[in-house]
């Protein structure tokens, strides 16, 4: 009998059995007897990891990501390939993935299988340094690898988020980067703060230094001022006291003449008050005498204190002048003894953080080192236990015998043809002399056999030949208690 089935909107239906010769997928179906129906749901799903990793330099570390994966389905104004290239991939994962999602762990471990195995082999190819600084291109580099594994179980990458990296605990790279990344932004802002506490301090002493020299001035200035003034003031009063004076004098003038002219007319008058008249304006003479005479002293005093104020004056606004050069010397000595100072502390930084940076990288260049001579070690045991199983399955398809295995692996690795040749570079362009001899003792030797007198004679006249050859062939002449050799090289 016959049953009509819808999936929901994130579903699909998989449709197996009679008439069906692989997988159907779709929407909505008849399901006929001898067919079996199964909804699978195509909504991505997020998976989230963290990631246990080592850069080229060995340096652990852990990649925390968010991945959300899920077949990819076909939309509206795809291209006819494209829409046939993804109902594959759709198959493939109603194949492979969707009968596991009651078990949701498995499919959860077989993403993150594939993830890590990428992301390490991603990760070992590259530095710290690369991984850090280019975190962007690491993120797609690790999304290409895994869409690349993925897409053979149907799956794609909706999204992919890669957290910042996590150091692992006795590994502390990234917080040791960001530690010494903080100390030279603080140190920066110390070195600012303190140049602009120094001109600060600097500009705030020059205009210190111009308002007081300005001050001085306008005080100086002021002084002089009011000394001018004053001495225009007596000098107006002396001018109006003298004419005052004058005015009187003609005033008694003409009152003496008055009073001489009276006199005249009086000339009989008695004599004694002529002279007493004549003694009157003496005395008033003398003492306008005296009166003038004090005038003229207070005149010159005067002028002789204008004289004192005006050098006291200038004396003081010289003794102010130097004593702000010498205050102005002495600040600016004290500053450039500061910038001195302040200069070779940064110097002295500096140095340090060189010699740090040599030391690290000094440091990883020993690690690198040690890394390879690790490296060389395992090839040679890997060659050496490769050459040990081809010796023992030699020796057994040999059935055990070492003599022979010995003249095979001398005959393998071509040993006696280098031993030929070694012989025949040892006797290549000699020219050897080569004599035969013999003591005669060819005929009749069995019946000699018997007698050692006749193999003692023997040995005697082997002598002969023997030292004439030795002679020939190395020019070296016999004992002379053994025998002479002639002119013609014959032993006697």
């Amino acid at each position: 009998m016959a049953s009509f089935h819808v999936a929901d909107a994130s579903e699909y239906l998989a449709i197996t059995g009679w008439g069906i010769d692989d997988v159907k997928l779709a929407k909505k179906a008849w399901v006929f007897v001898g067919q079996q129906c199964k909804k699978f749901c195509i909504s991505p799903v997020n998976y989230e990891f963290e990631v246990h990793a080592m850069s080229a330099e060995k340096l652990p570390f852990i990649l925390p990501a968010v991945f959300t994966i899920g077949p990819k389905i076909s939309a509206i104004g795809d291209e006819a390939a494209d829409k046939e290239e993804l109902q594959a991939q759709l198959l493939l994962y109603a194949k492979l993935i969707a009968p596991l999602h009651h078990n949701t762990s498995h499919v959860h471990d077989l993403v993150k299988g594939v993830i890590e195995g990428e992301t390490r082999v991603l990760a070992a190819e590259l530095t710290m340094e690369e991984i850090f600084k280019g975190t962007k291109t690491f993120k797609e580099k690790v999304f290409d690898r895994v869409q690349l594994e993925l897409k053979q179980f149907g799956l794609f990458i909706y999204n992919a988020n890669v957290k910042q990296l996590v150091d692992v605990p006795g590994h502390e790279y990234f917080s040791y980067l960001g530690q010494k990344t903080q100390q030279d932004a603080a140190n920066q802002a110390k070195v600012d703060v303190a140049e602009a506490r120094m001109k600060g301090e600097v500009g705030a002493k020059e205009r210190e230094g111009l308002t007081r020299q300005n001050a001085a001035k306008v005080d100086a200035e002021t002084k002089v001022l009011s000394v001018r003034q004053m001495g225009q003031g007596l000098k107006e009063e002396a001018k109006v006291k003298a004419e005052v004076q004058v005015f009187e004098n003609a005033r008694e003038a003409d009152i003496a003449a008055a009073k001489a002219e009276l006199a005249m007319k009086k000339a009989g008058w008695d004599k004694q008050a002529k002279v007493a008249e004549v003694e009157a304006a003496k005395a008033v003479a003398i003492r306008e005498a005296e009166l003038q005479m004090e005038v003229e002293i207070k005149n010159a005093m005067r002028q002789t204190e204008k004289l004192k104020a005006e050098q006291l004056s200038k004396a003081t606004v010289q003794y102010d002048t130097q004593v702000q050069d010498s205050n102005a010397l002495l600040y600016s000595r004290q500053k450039a003894a500061e910038a001195a100072l302040f200069e070779q502390m940064r110097t002295a930084e500096a140095r340090k953080a060189q010699a740090d940076a040599k030391f690290f990288e000094q440091k990883m260049a020993e690690d690198a080192k040690l890394y390879a001579k690790q490296k060389e070690a395992e090839s040679v045991a890997l060659v050496g236990k490769a050459k040990t199983e081809y010796v023992a399955s030699m020796l057994q398809a040999l059935g055990g015998n070492y003599h022979a295995l010995r003249d095979y692996l001398m005959i393998d690795s071509g040993m006696y043809t280098e031993m030929a040749r070694i012989n025949a570079g040892a006797v290549n362009g000699m020219q050897p002399k080569i004599s035969i001899w013999s003591n005669g003792g060819e005929a009749g030797g069995e019946a000699a056999a018997g007698s050692a007198l006749q193999q003692v004679a023997g040995v005697y006249k082997m002598l002969p030949p023997l030292v004439s050859t030795v002679h020939e062939q190395t020019g070296m002449l016999p004992p002379a208690w053994m025998c002479t050799l002639p002119k013609d090289g014959a032993a006697n």
